[in-house]
């Protein structure tokens, strides 16, 4: 027995489950016996595989059926034993055998397979057979290859029709035919019909694959020859008969009865009142009596039959715009789509609600469309009271609006301007184009965060979403850059390349689209990159592209209009600077990279002249620097006060694990929460009438203090009383600390329980570790609270699964000890050192440290040689007072990079920023060498204390000393050893410690017992 496999089901996909539950069954593998004569005849225009493919792809179906072809009833009924067939179409007489003898010889190897007869003429006395045992139906050769389809599609919705009423309530028509000539006329075009009708009322919002998905809920289209099966059929289906079409003159008992086709749909009149039914007939006569039923009619020898039919499914089958009448039948209103429909339900009288309701005209109209979900719930058994008309009203509106949000949600569709709906349509694209790396990551989380909705998950209570996002595709960049002729200037300065970009004008299709968004959208806005190479796996490129801010509110919509587009010119011009060139050599990228733009509303509220979220952050599910009862597989997260550059340029911060948030490591003291705490925060300037600011991009870095009236304070912050030399966790008089107590340890918002749900589906669906930005808008009423989720990059995690064993000796001989470190491997090629030694470091300088270090990692990048890079404080912070701002171009030949800390410059590990996502990425160690309370090394005891011997650097010779950068070469390669799994690190020369590996046990076997504790 033939059993069809069901379609996967996304998990991402929930609230389009249903369609794929739709159809399980499907022809997919056709039987066709006939002689070659009678296939020439069939396939005299064409291939009738071709045909049959060119007519799947016209009305723009799923898969088409494949087709064998033999030509002997023998063979035949071999075949159908050996494979399993879902149909089989045969000509009359095959070889001396007829159809009923081959039917019945089929049936009894495979009794559930359709077997159709498909004659030429009418003249074979076949046709005539009372007793059609195994034959399920006959059928008229007409030549075309749209009847093929239509008795395809006919064996499809009979075998559907039970479970897809049962799960979905599909619609069915039902249509009675006893002339196999007739029905061979009438079947195709009552499909063609359908699958149009349906195709050109489903809503435009959705995208292509989805459309594709909802016209499995299209009417099923179930077939009877006499008057008993269509009886049975209405009785059985009764509560999803969609539309009755019948002839007139047709068997009854046993014998052709006249009066057939008026009994039966006078049977149905008499129970469903409000039911479309339609009378196809020959004879003239009968249209009056079809009038009185009261049916429509149609004369099967009208010329204008096509037209006549396509006229009934537009005017009572819902297919056409709904048109809301009062009881007396007076229209008072139409609607041609859900929108419109939604807003027709607000203000027609109470009366027609009522009179539309209790007739299920609202249930049939909207099931036309294929929106099973909101048929179902708009049916006359699934509305509130009727006499409650009030209630009527609120009920069909919430439904309406609920589901056109719902199907929204997680989807990705083009933006149309006559269609768009702020309120509903989350995230649109313009172009046909590739997304990006960053908007396919927001895209893919979008979908998946649909499944994550069920009564187990705290995000059921509390919501996450995205920001309202507009992506602007590749092919906008790529037309941008050929239109204005722009390859030339790839290899100009960063300055230079951006200015050429600003006086090149859009596409003027893109300029035109944007125009349309732009006026539908009135928050500030953030313009983001998102280029193909971007949040690659393992290859993320963050923070390296540009990113502008926008008040969105000048005065006159030209200028905004205008500063919408310089900032897309400036992100798009970002492709092309030194930063993300560089650091595509250094992947091994050797293909030109492509932009697409994210236009997001920005995250928070405003304050006064300001705009900003109360919380800013970054999740990572893996922990590179685990402290005190901390595991790496829990998970680090940092948060601050106002946007995101906070984060992820490295500034003060709170961190915390999302497993334990009440546990604050760097808050030891009240003394360590006057000096950690963050105090200063960056907001969007949104004063009135301020214009584009290219460098700072109309941010402001305010003073945390400025901000203790506005309320995003007071729901993170807590009060130093200097009195008490305490910090009290509530808003008093005196000094604001971020402690973020509020939500972190009495749980006013679930911070922490999101973001580990979060991350979770994040790691479940990237296959690995990953880190996630987001902000949230912080209510009084946690349950006003809004999480916004802003991008999604996969961590470069895993390399620990390398062997790497650190020995005692090697620590003994070496010249630095690490224990706090990025990274993991065996590296043992480097012979040049790049440092600024702390006794000379200069905090005020770090700018002029960075150009000097640019310089030599210019000259040591021409030869390719790899370097080990050291300097006290944070590397690649933007915050020149907390370490050397180096940019990627200036450190692109780094092999490794030691931080060190000491009493000059101590500045809290970040693993938030993105320059730690691209060191990890890139597989470059980063380790924290921290000089407070190191000992003198001492061969007797395994060291547990950070060192490094700096008088063993002195006397390397020196290639190159600047006045704050030298350049020292080692006469040999030294060694560097990173072990992740412990977080320690050696650098020795391997002359001294057996040549870079550990001595082995007597007999020359390790002894791994000692391995754990970090011996030989």
């Amino acid at each position: 027995m033939f059993i069809a496999s069901k379609d996967v089901i996304p998990d991402f996909d929930p609230h389009f489950k249903v369609f794929h539950d739709l159809m399980p069954f499907k022809v997919q593998e056709i039987l066709l016996v006939s002689s070659l004569y009678d296939a020439f005849i069939m396939e005299e225009d064409g291939s009738l595989a071709t045909r049959l493919i060119n007519e799947y792809h016209g009305l723009n179906l799923s898969k088409p059926p494949k087709m064998t072809r033999i030509s002997s009833a023998e063979e035949a009924v071999r075949m159908v034993k050996e494979m399993d067939f879902d149909m089989v179409i045969t000509m009359p007489f095959l070889g001396g055998v007829d159809a009923f003898k081959l039917g019945t010889a089929i049936k009894e190897v495979r009794p559930d397979i359709p077997v159709i007869v498909v004659a030429h003429n009418l003249k074979s006395s076949f046709l005539d057979k009372v007793n059609r045992h195994g034959i399920d139906r006959v059928f008229l050769w007409c030549c075309e290859a749209d009847l093929l389809l239509a008795i395809i599609k006919n064996v499809e919705d009979h075998r559907n029709v039970d479970p897809d009423t049962e799960r979905a309530m599909v619609r069915v028509i039902i249509y009675v035919e006893d002339s196999p000539l007739y029905r061979s006329l009438f079947l195709p075009l009552i499909y063609n019909e359908v699958v149009r009708q349906t195709q050109s009322v489903l809503d435009e919002s959705l995208n292509e694959r989805h459309r594709l998905l909802r016209m499995r809920a299209r009417p099923k289209i179930l077939m009877a020859t006499n008057y008993e099966e269509a009886l049975t059929l209405y009785e059985a289906y009764k509560p999803y008969v969609f539309g009755i079409i019948s002839d007139a003159r047709f068997p009854r008992a046993g014998k052709t009865n006249v009066n057939a086709g008026m009994d039966f749909l006078k049977t149905v009149r008499s129970e469903i009142a409000d039911l479309p039914l339609l009378m196809v007939s020959s004879e003239e006569a009968n249209r009056k009596e079809a009038q009185s039923i009261p049916a429509v009619f149609i004369d099967k020898k009208s010329p204008h039959i096509k037209d006549e039919l396509h006229n009934f499914f537009l005017t009572h089958l819902g297919f056409g715009d709904f048109i809301f009448r009062l009881p007396d039948e007076t229209a008072i209103g139409h609607a041609s789509n859900l929108a419109e429909f939604e807003r027709q339900l607000k203000i027609v009288p109470e009366a027609s609600l009522c009179y539309h309701t209790k007739r299920n005209h609202f249930s049939n109209w909207v099931m036309a469309r294929a929106e099973v979900i909101l048929a179902k719930r708009l049916h006359k058994d699934y509305v509130a009271a009727a006499d409650d008309l009030g209630a009527i009203r609120d009920d069909l509106v919430h439904k309406v609006h609920s589901l056109r949000r719902l199907r929204q949600q997680g989807v990705v569709v083009g933006f149309d301007a006559d269609i768009y709906d702020s309120d509903i349509m989350d995230f649109v694209k313009i172009g046909k184009g590739s997304m990006g790396g960053k908007a396919r990551g927001i895209a893919f989380i979008w979908a998946c965060l649909q499944s994550a909705y069920n009564h187990e998950s705290i995000l059921s209570e509390f919501p996450v979403i995205i920001p309202k996002t507009c992506v602007i595709t590749a092919d906008g960049f790529d037309a941008f850059v050929e239109d204005n002729n722009l390859y030339y200037c790839k290899n100009y300065r960063d300055c230079h390349i951006a200015d050429l970009f600003l006086d090149a004008p859009l596409p003027a299709w893109l300029r035109q689209e944007l125009r349309e968004f732009l006026k539908k959208v009135e928050k500030p806005l953030s313009v983001r990159s998102s280029s193909l190479l971007e949040d690659g796996q393992f290859k993320p490129y963050a923070g390296l592209y540009s990113t502008y801010f926008l008040a969105n509110n000048y005065p006159d919509f030209n200028e905004r209009l205008a500063q919408l587009e310089s900032a897309i010119k400036l992100v798009y011009a970002s492709t092309w600077f030194e930063g993300p060139r560089s650091f595509s050599k250094m992947v091994g990228y050797a293909r030109e990279d492509s932009m697409a733009v994210i236009i997001q509303e920005l995250a928070g509220d405003k304050y006064g002249d300001f705009w900003y979220p109360a919380v800013c952050g970054v999740a990572q599910s893996h922990n590179f620097y685990p402290v005190m009862d901390l595991k790496a597989d829990e998970g680090i997260c940092h948060i601050a006060l106002g946007l995101g550059k906070t984060v992820v340029e490295g500034g003060k911060s709170l961190w915390f694990s999302p497993r334990q948030p009440k546990k604050l490591f760097q808050f030891d003291s009240v003394d360590d929460m006057l000096r950690r705490s963050q105090t200063q925060f960056w907001a969007l300037d949104i004063s009135p009438e301020n214009c584009f600011e290219r460098n700072t991009s109309n941010l402001v870095l305010r003073n945390v203090q400025d901000a203790e009236r506005e309320m995003a304070l007071s729901l993170v912050a807590s009060t130093y009383v200097a009195e008490e030399h305490r910090v009290r966790d509530t808003i008093l008089p005196g000094r604001k600390i971020l402690t973020f107590y509020q939500i972190l340890k009495y749980g006013a918002y679930p911070l922490a329980q999101v973001l580990g749900e979060l991350l979770k589906i994040g790691k479940t669906g990237m296959g690995g570790d990953v880190e996630i930005e987001f902000a949230l808008h912080l209510d009084p009423d946690p349950k006003k609270s809004m999480f916004y989720f802003l991008q999604i990059r996969p961590m470069a995690t895993g390399r620990e699964l390398a062997d790497v064993n650190i020995c005692d000796a090697e620590i003994d001989n070496g010249f630095g000890y690490i224990t706090q470190l990025l990274g993991h491997g065996h590296f043992k090629h480097i012979t040049d050192i790049v440092y600024v030694h702390p006794e000379t470091f200069d905090l005020g300088k770090t700018q002029q440290m960075a150009w000097e270090i640019g310089e030599i990692n210019r000259k040591l990048t021409a030869g390719k040689v790899p370097f080990l890079l050291i300097g006290p404080g944070r590397w690649g912070s933007a915050d020149p007072w907390l370490g050397i701002p180096v940019q990627w171009n200036q450190i692109s030949g780094a092999a490794a990079i030691i931080e060190v800390r000491n009493s000059t410059i101590k500045a809290d590990a970040s693993q938030g920023t993105h320059f730690f996502q691209n060191i990890t990425s890139l597989g470059i160690p980063y380790m924290t060498l921290n000089e407070d309370g190191a000992r003198k090394k001492d061969s007797d005891e395994r060291r547990r204390a950070d060192f490094f011997d700096w008088q063993w650097l002195e006397k390397q010779r020196i290639i190159e000393r600047l006045e704050y950068i030298c350049h020292a070469r080692t006469a040999n390669p030294f060694v560097l050893k990173c072990d992740g799994t412990r977080s320690e690190s050696v650098l020795f020369e391997p002359a001294l410690s057996g040549n870079g590996s550990c001595a082995k046990e007597p007999g020359g076997v390790r002894d791994t017992s000692r391995i754990s504790k970090g011996e030989c």
